[in-house]
């Protein structure tokens, strides 16, 4: 199959043993595709299958044959909504089942002879778990326009165990159009997964995401806690790149220089990190509280801000530096602008813009905000915790990777109160 035609809906196993069937309709006959009794369907959950996850799927497998439909009602004959993954693994609900009711799954298969096969199985799901929730936070809010830099990111709290991470992933569901596919990555701590594709998505992409997780077993301890899900748009393709060496952010558009702005970044103290960004959050005035900070401490009301970083670094308008901006660094980490510069970037940029800094002290810290551009895409789809579709996988590695290079890394919580310098 085409990759670029793949839809990034990926297979998930439901723990319950399978009920195996081989048979036909009224019709069959001997010698039909999957033997004499025709195509042999396995539908999942069994049949009588109690406390089953409402984050469940009907599982389809046809030996000789191919499934062809599958309807699934409640106990009151109400029909619930859903789509085939695209292996044809299983059938997933539109929305998270019910507790505690009882649903029929109806499968029906056609064999390779043309002989048909029908199999039900009903089902329990699982009344409300006594189980902790992890709380999720998908940062892809529905009806926006983000840059062409946006990653999909969902977060946790507390992280994802390394052996619950495929789980997760599997439920983890994006659509773009035209479609683009791509992969998700986990960091080493699994307090956050990115998804993005290998090359920035195309100005006028449409992509809808769903974190299915509402019920989800998470380990032996944990379950999911919501069902999300979100669809919005790319805009125009937008990048900045900050140059400590010349002391200038370079701003453009479709690959076009449109201006370069004088900027201060963070003084040998508290530097600003080197790397590759994307913007966060957009205020048209806030508050940068640093009390209990290390090399902080003060409290000042700033304007046209825009985050980059969970640490705090932001580009903002700072009128007391614009004496140094173009020529010394003096912030506590953030990029000082001109009020013009400052108010002028708001009006270009788009959550989800990527920002390029270079030559600082520091690297930007793999999680310190959202650092899915900041490794290429070879180390990138290391961190997935399910095989990356062939087409995407990066390719061989011809020689040892530097010693240094490694993948994934710690994620800092993001801080509930806006800071920055």
């Amino acid at each position: 199959m085409d990759v670029r035609r793949r839809l990034t809906l990926l297979a998930v196993t439901i723990a319950a043993t399978p009920l195996i069937l081989g048979g036909c309709t009224a019709d069959r006959k001997p010698g039909a595709a999957g033997g004499a009794a025709g195509p042999a369907v396995t539908v999942t959950p069994a049949e009588g299958t109690k406390d089953v996850p409402v984050s469940a799927e009907v599982g389809t497998s046809v030996t000789g044959g191919k499934v062809t439909g599958v309807k699934l009602t409640d106990d009151k004959g109400k029909q619930v909504a859903g789509e085939p993954r695209e292996d044809g693994s299983s059938w997933v609900p539109s929305t998270p089942l019910e507790k505690g009711r009882t649903y029929t799954a109806e499968v029906t298969a056609s064999g390779d002879k043309g002989r048909t096969a029908v199999r039900r199985t009903t089902f329990v799901t699982a009344a409300k778990s006594t189980k902790q929730a992890i709380t999720s936070t998908l940062y892809f809010t529905g009806n926006q326009t983000y840059g062409t830099a946006m990653p999909v990111t969902v977060a946790f709290e507390p992280g994802i165990p390394k052996e619950a991470r495929a789980d997760v992933q599997r439920r983890l569901f994006v659509k773009t159009d035209p479609p683009q596919p791509g992969a998700w990555s986990w960091l080493e701590d699994g307090t956050q997964v990115y998804y993005r594709a290998p090359d920035f998505w195309k100005p006028g992409t449409n992509i809808s995401v769903r974190a299915g997780l509402e019920g989800l077993p998470i380990g032996k301890q944990y379950v999911g806690d919501d069902d999300r899900r979100a669809a919005s748009k790319i805009g125009r393709q937008v990048a900045l790149d900050i140059d400590n060496a010349t002391k200038q952010i370079s701003v453009f558009q479709d690959g076009k220089l449109l201006r370069k702005i004088p900027v201060s970044l963070g003084k040998e103290s508290t530097p600003s990190s080197s790397g590759k960004m994307v913007i966060m959050e957009k205020f048209q005035q806030t508050t940068f509280d640093t009390r209990g900070a290390p090399d902080g401490g003060y409290v000042v009301d700033v304007e046209d801000a825009q985050r980059l970083t969970w640490g705090g670094e932001f580009i903002h308008a700072a009128p007391w530096s614009e004496g140094d901006q173009g020529y010394t660094n003096v912030s506590h980490g953030c990029a000082n602008v001109s009020n013009t510069a400052a108010d002028w970037l708001m009006g270009i940029t788009q959550v989800g813009d990527l920002v390029t800094v270079k030559g600082t002290e520091v690297p930007l810290q793999a999680g310190n905000g959202w650092t899915a551009w900041n490794t290429g895409w070879d180390e990138f789809v290391k961190g997935s915790a399910l095989p990356v579709p062939p087409g995407l996988k990066p390719a061989p590695v011809m020689s040892p990777p530097h010693p240094g290079a490694v993948a994934g890394g710690s994620s800092p919580a993001p801080a509930p109160s806006v800071s920055g310098g």
